[in-house]
């Protein structure tokens, strides 16, 4: 049977032009605050708009008679495909603008945009125009819920069921659904993502934020992205404590199940305070914090540390404040900063390196490995040693009271495994392109895990300009798998997903 029978080739390209046409109409959003801004690119920003959603709506056009069904092969060749074409779509603005001239760094900056991974190769942010950064932040925010769950909200108009692409969007564990119909679940994770949005940015202008600072800092905490518009990060605000807690906030809300969001709203406590990722999360959360606050309390000149503003030494709201911030935001992958981690102890580079593996929940905007899976492991690791003691015992691992069947944990150990090996190819990519061991390794374990800052020479106050091309390209390929969870995109390399049978 010839390729073009496997797939459903004219819905894949016609998904492709929806995802187009919607990105377009970002961009001429971002071309009215370009406009308001009076920042000198609003003509750029307008044709960039213009110009993608009339290649978007070309391509529907010219497949509108297409087979509304979608298997799950193909939720997974629209799902990585769809953001391969965004991510390419998303470097107009920066070309046509100039914000970003050279292709590979347009390209890097717009696919760690929609990966939220928040890892740039701007050295001086503050001189991008404002629409520009606008279109920047948003990258995060349509990347954060997923371009895909976006699209799902959508499909009812053309009459095709979306739960194939919803399944290869979140192929993690932890999938409840809010409502019986996947678009609905998709309409409610957006009511709450809009919701936390608008909520923290009214919030961030009464501490103290312009108005075009505060959403973008909003944009870019509730899709855990960590792109902001000042050179220092949220290191500009060290002298203004209120505005950095109200990012931690919003930054543990966005690394929390969108789940249990609506169940607060509805008044269900009960079900968030059984959830058991959920405790894990928060005493991870507070364990970490409490550990790093007595490290930097009792070892670390914060005045090393600072990038804008002296911090107040000796005072043990600053040592906890900033231990706090970047726990959070290494744990939950939204990658702000609040302070340069790398030049307080090696204990605590090492610390904050060994938190890009952990992720945030099932359910959230953060990357990583997830809460859950790491908690599933370790049940796993632990009944190993009953099923020693009693080999003919039937001993399932339970999760949040219920068995956990086997093909899922199966299915968690070797995504374990499988991005531990992603782990170990990364840093020996990077290493094989020029870059010394520390950096290679931050640099590896920050991209795939969406992260942001890293060690060595990618650091909290450097950047990734300084990577080589073929470097970018490959950092680039991780954020992808990173934010995709790996066996979205990983399986379209595979013999077997192509085969008839």
């Amino acid at each position: 049977m010839p390729f073009y029978k496997k797939v459903n080739t004219k819905i894949i390209i016609h998904l492709m032009g929806l995802l187009l046409t919607v990105n377009g109409g970002f961009m001429l959003l971002s071309s009215l605050i370009s406009f308001l801004c009076k920042d000198g690119v609003f003509k750029e920003m307008v044709l960039s708009g213009i110009v993608t959603m009339a290649i978007g709506g070309i391509i529907m056009l010219l497949t509108r008679n297409h087979k509304k069904e979608i298997v799950k092969r193909d939720g997974y060749i629209i799902v990585t495909m769809g953001w391969v074409i965004m991510s390419l779509a998303g470097t107009i603005p920066y070309v046509f603008t100039g914000a970003i001239p050279n292709f590979t760094n347009a390209f890097f900056e717009t696919m760690s945009g929609y990966s939220t991974t928040g890892a740039s190769i701007l050295s001086d942010i503050e001189s991008i125009p404002k629409g520009v950064l606008f279109w920047r932040s948003i990258t995060h925010w349509i990347g954060g819920m997923g371009i895909i769950v976006l699209a799902i909200a959508i499909l009812p108009l053309l009459g095709i069921g979306g739960m194939q692409l919803f399944a290869a969007e979140a192929p993690g564990p932890g999938g409840d659904k809010l409502h019986p119909r996947i678009t609905d679940t998709a309409k409610r994770l957006w009511l709450i993502y809009v919701g936390y949005t608008i909520a923290e940015t009214i919030l961030l202008k009464f501490a103290g934020m312009s108005f075009f600072d505060a959403i973008n800092h909003s944009l870019s905490t509730l899709s855990t992205g960590g792109f902001s518009t000042k050179n220092d990060s949220v290191a500009h605000w060290n002298d203004n404590p209120l505005i950095q807690y109200i990012i931690i906030v919003f930054m543990f809300l966005a690394g929390t199940n969108f789940v249990l969001s609506y169940y607060a709203f509805k008044g269900r406590f009960s079900k968030i305070l059984k959830d058991e990722e959920f405790k894990v999360y928060g005493l991870v959360i507070i364990s970490l914090t409490v550990i790093a606050a007595c490290l930097i309390y009792l070892d670390v000149d914060m005045t090393a540390s600072s990038i804008a503003h002296p911090m107040l030494l000796g005072q043990f709201e600053s040592g906890f404040r900033h231990a706090l911030f970047q726990v959070l935001t290494i744990v939950t992958t939204t990658g702000f900063i609040s302070a340069d981690y790398t030049v307080w102890t090696p204990l605590l580079t090492v610390f904050f390196f060994g938190l890009m593996f952990l992720g945030g929940s099932s359910g959230s905007t953060s990357g990583g490995i997830k809460i859950v899976r790491h908690l599933i492991m370790i049940k796993n690791g632990l009944m190993e040693f009953k099923r020693t003691l009693h080999p003919n015992a039937i001993i399932p691992v339970r999760y949040n009271n219920k068995s956990v069947q086997q093909p899922i944990v199966f299915n968690i150990l070797g995504f374990f495994i499988l991005y531990m090996l992603s782990f170990i190819v990364g840093v020996l990519v990077f290493s094989a392109l020029g870059l010394d061991f520390k950096t290679a390794l931050g640099g590896a374990a920050s991209t795939l895990g969406n992260v942001g800052p890293a060690l060595g020479d990618l650091g909290p106050v450097d950047n990734y300009g300084g990577l080589p091309s073929a470097a970018k390209w490959w950092a680039s390929f991780l954020m992808l798998i990173g934010r995709l969870e790996l066996f979205t995109v990983l399986i379209l390399f595979t013999p077997f997903f192509w085969r008839n049978r």
